[in-house]
Order: C-alpha cells, then sequence, then structure tokens
C-alpha cells in the first residue's frame, strides 16, 4: 500500500535495493583490496632497495643480502601495521579527499624513523643505501597504488556500481541541494533511495524529484525498513538539538554510518577547521583565498612556468602558424579584447581556428542557435576551417596565452578569460570570477570545457577563486594534459 511516505519500503526492497546491496557488498572489500595492494607495493619496494644498494650505488662494501633478508619481513609487517594503525584501512578514507594519500606518505616516514631509531638502540648494521632507496621508493609507489584503486573506483560508481544506498534528512530545499551534488558528482557512490522531511514539508517528492520516505519524527524506523547504509542529516532536519544525538542512538546496532552536512557548499577541505567546544562541534571556516591568488609565489610561478612552456611549445607553434598561413593566407593570430582582474580589458592571443570573418557571421549563429547568456559554442560551427578542426580538438589555438600570462594579462590556471557582453550581464555573485587573473587553464577545462552549462562552469570559477592553492594549481596543470589529449569539451 503506498501512503503519505511515497514509496512503500516493499516495493524500495524489491526495485533497487539488491544491485546497491551487492555493489556494497563488494564496497565492504575495499580495505582488503587496498590491504592486499600495499603489501604487494611494499614487498616490492623491499625488493627493489636490495637491488639499488647492490648494483647502483658505489659507496660501501659487499652486498646488503643478509641485513636486507633479516630485516625485510618485519619491515613490510611494521609498515603496514602504521597504515592500518592510523586509519589507511577505514572504509571512509576510500574514494575521496586528500586523507588517503596522506596517511600512507606520513606512515611511511613514521615507518622510516621507527627502523632507523630501532636498529641504533639494538646497533643492527642496516645499509644506509638500502634504508634510503625504500624510503625514497616506497611513498611514492604507495600513493600511486592508492590513487589507481581510487580511479578504478570512480569508474566503477560511474558505471552504476559500487554504491551505497543513502537516505538525506532534511528540509526540502536543503535535500535538494545535497541531491543535486550526489547526481553531478556519481563517482561519489551515493545512491538516493528518498528523503525524510519535517512535518511542514509534507509532499510526495521534493522540488527536485526526490521522493519523499516519510516524517523525521519517524527516521530510525524508515531508515531500517528502507535498508539505508549512509544518512546524510541536512539544514533543517531537527527542531530539537537532541534529536540527532537521539537518531545516532537508535541507529547504533545497525551498520549505517551518519553523517552531518553544513549548510555550505563549494568550500575546500583546507579552509575547513571542525573544534569541539563544551560538546559542540564547531566548524570554523578560514576566510576565501583570492587574494591568495595574486601573490609573488603564483606570479613567480606564472614567469617561470610561462617561459618554459614557450620554449617546449615553439616548434608546434611554429607548424601550427605555417599551416594557418598556408590555408588561406589570412592572420596567424586571433585578437579579441577579453576581461581581465578586476574588469581591466586586455587583447587575448589566439591561433585563428575561423575564418577571417567570423566575428560578422556570429550574430546570425546566435540568432539560429537562440543563444541569450554565457559561452557560445557549437559542435559544428560552419566557421571552423579545417586546420581549425585539430586546432580546436587538441587546443593549440590557445597557446599563444602563454604571452599573454608573460605579460602579466593572464594566469597559467585560473577562471576562464570572458568576453565584456558576458561580464556586462554578470550577477554580484558571478563578478567574484574576476578578483583573480584569467587562466590559460582551469576547473572549467580539466572538467569537460565546452560540454559544461553555463552555471556550471561559473560554479567551478568560483570555486576556484575561493579555495585557491598552489598544489590544486598543479593539480590542474597535470589533469589539462589528460584533458587535452582526451579531447573532450573541445570544440
Amino acid at each position: 500500500m503506498v501512503s503519505r511516505m511515497g514509496i512503500a519500503p516493499e516495493r524500495a526492497r524489491l526495485s533497487s535495493a539488491p544491485t546497491i546491496h551487492k555493489s556494497s557488498r563488494a564496497l565492504h572489500a575495499l580495505p582488503a583490496t587496498a590491504l592486499v595492494a600495499d603489501l604487494v607495493v611494499i614487498t616490492v619496494t623491499v625488493f627493489l632497495a636490495a637491488y639499488g644498494r647492490n648494483h647502483m650505488l658505489t659507496f660501501g662494501s659487499g652486498t646488503v643480502t643478509k641485513s636486507a633478508a633479516l630485516v625485510a619481513l618485519p619491515l613490510v609487517f611494521c609498515w603496514v601495521a602504521v597504515i592500518a594503525l592510523r586509519g589507511g584501512y577505514d572504509q571512509g578514507v576510500f574514494g575521496a579527499g586528500a586523507d588517503e594519500y596522506k596517511i600512507v606518505v606520513s606512515s611511511s616516514f613514521l615507518t622510516a624513523a621507527t627502523l632507523g631509531i630501532g636498529c641504533y638502540l639494538l646497533q643492527f648494521q642496516l645499509s644506509r643505501g638500502f634504508f634510503l632507496f625504500a624510503f625514497l621508493i616506497g611513498p611514492p609507489l604507495l600513493a600511486v597504488s592508492r590513487f589507481v584503486l581510487r580511479r578504478w573506483l570512480h569508474r566503477a560508481r560511474r558505471l552504476g556500481a559500487l554504491g551505497q544506498r543513502t537516505v538525506i534528512v532534511g528540509s526540502s530545499d536543503h535535500v535538494d541541494a545535497v541531491a543535486d551534488v550526489f547526481q553531478r558528482e556519481p563517482w561519489l557512490g551515493y545512491h538516493v533511495a528518498g528523503a525524510l522531511t519535517p512535518v511542514g514539508d509534507a509532499t510526495m517528492e521534493t522540488l527536485g524529484g526526490v521522493p519523499v520516505l516519510g516524517r523525521v519524527e519517524e527516521a530510525a524506523a524508515l531508515i531500517r525498513a528502507y535498508d539505508a547504509e549512509v544518512v546524510f542529516v541536512v539544514g533543517g532536519a531537527f527542531s530539537d538539538p537532541t534529536a540527532m544525538r537521539e537518531l545516532v542512538w537508535d541507529l547504533e546496532p545497525d551498520k549505517v554510518q551518519v553523517i552531518m552536512a553544513p549548510g555550505v557548499t563549494d568550500v575546500s577541505s583546507e579552509r575547513i577547521r571542525v573544534r569541539p567546544v563544551g560538546g559542540l562541534p564547531l566548524l570554523h571556516l578560514d576566510r576565501p583565498r583570492s587574494q591568495d591568488a595574486l601573490r609573488w609565489a603564483k606570479r613567480t610561478f606564472d614567469l617561470v612556468g610561462s617561459a618554459a612552456l614557450l620554449m617546449l611549445a615553439a616548434p608546434v607553434m611554429l607548424w601550427t602558424a605555417w599551416q594557418i598561413k598556408r590555408y588561406d593566407g589570412g592572420p596567424v593570430l586571433f585578437r579579441q579584447t577579453r576581461v581581465g582582474r578586476d574588469g581591466s580589458y586586455f587583447t587575448c592571443l589566439k591561433f585563428r581556428s575561423m575564418v577571417t570573418d567570423a566575428e560578422s557571421i556570429l550574430p546570425d549563429l546566435h540568432q539560429a542557435a537562440g543563444y541569450e547568456e554565457g559561452l557560445f559554442k557549437l559542435q559544428a560551427d560552419p566557421r571552423i576551417t579545417k586546420p581549425g578542426q585539430w586546432i580546436r580538438r587538441y587546443s593549440l589555438d590557445e597557446l599563444p596565452q602563454l604571452l599573454n600570462v608573460l605579460r602579466g594579462d593572464m594566469s597559467l590556471v585560473g577562471p576562464r578569460p570572458p568576453l565584456p557582453v558576458e561580464v556586462d550581464r554578470y550577477t554580484l555573485t558571478q563578478s567574484r570570477r574576476l578578483r583573480v587573473r584569467p587562466g590559460l587553464t582551469g576547473l572549467w577545462q580539466v572538467s569537460g570545457r565546452s560540454d559544461l552549462s553555463w552555471s556550471e562552469s561559473i560554479r567551478l570559477d568560483l570555486y576556484y577563486v575561493d579555495n585557491w592553492s598552489m598544489i590544486q594549481d598543479l593539480v590542474i596543470l597535470t589533469r589539462t594534459v589528460g584533458a587535452v589529449l582526451g579531447s573532450r569539451g573541445a570544440y
């Protein structure tokens, strides 16, 4: 019988539960998989360290076969034990965040310190070369192994596997905000079965289409009825401050993970600190980092990086320029006015990939496509020349912007440089993306480029502005290589 709860528990169990549960059982094998992978990596590391000491170092005499054999087995088990004690095999570290990588790397250094102190106290003559090789090779290999495991996990989740049945508890608008994130990021693996809302939100489903399973007053019983494995508690869930604690108590016998989602979005973990005070878990948010993105360190990085990339790309740029000139004899470069930091105008340089009268044809294309706002892109743009097709496919048209980076108009990484007509339509929120220099690449490019909607492109740019870090810049530059070679969203 279907009641006010929207979906009967019997129907939920018969429909989607078997598939999710099968994936979830496989998900529980992740810690064991990571453990086996770490054992293999550390064992290989020990063998490589012994081989490197015996065959690659000139100092020292003899081989380390005997000492390596004595220390190998204790080293492997001690290394893995330290990772385990520091939470490296907890279910919550897999899939997202940097904690997994931090744990394996810091555990490696702790193991190195333990081994060094132990050998000193026991007066054991362990080869310095073996020790050096082991802890130079081990941490990177462990991090790469975890990265490969994470990529496999994300791929499986995008295909619908290894998910967890999830119930969101809170007011309808907060439920929709969290559900949108799960839909946008399927690699997180949260399969939303439905929501529990307050009495005042008594509807069959939220505005975002999430089924309402029942009221928050019946949370524990409904969570069990729908076989939920993860419960997200969002804003507006409880009017009584003790109700959250009581829900956790009620779910204590069940294997249900309870997660609180505060009413903040698009904030990186580096800006968040949790400090319990008087029994209250206070969430501290550091200020946005847009001003940090303008400091000398980023500018120095831009100067050195753009100069190096110009030297490396010079042959490709010369060949591209020759192909453009040979095709129709028109200008090699396309110069366009773009808006930079704080609304200043600059001339953005690109290799010309369109016909010479592309700008005069643009209004007709706008009218035919029903264009209103945002970035205008066509998958089959008639203005693109034959050389322009492969120039755009591999983003070679962007290479002259390295000169803009050298001049200080742009940065290697940052928001997309907008057109003046786009900026004229910005809201106050959207104008925050002008607080930093626009970038040659950015989150928008490594996340899909032209396949992204206008709102999603703005969201990514604002996230970058507020959460800038040098590490994030390096990660984006690395991911740009894959995005360019894969050509996803390039047209």
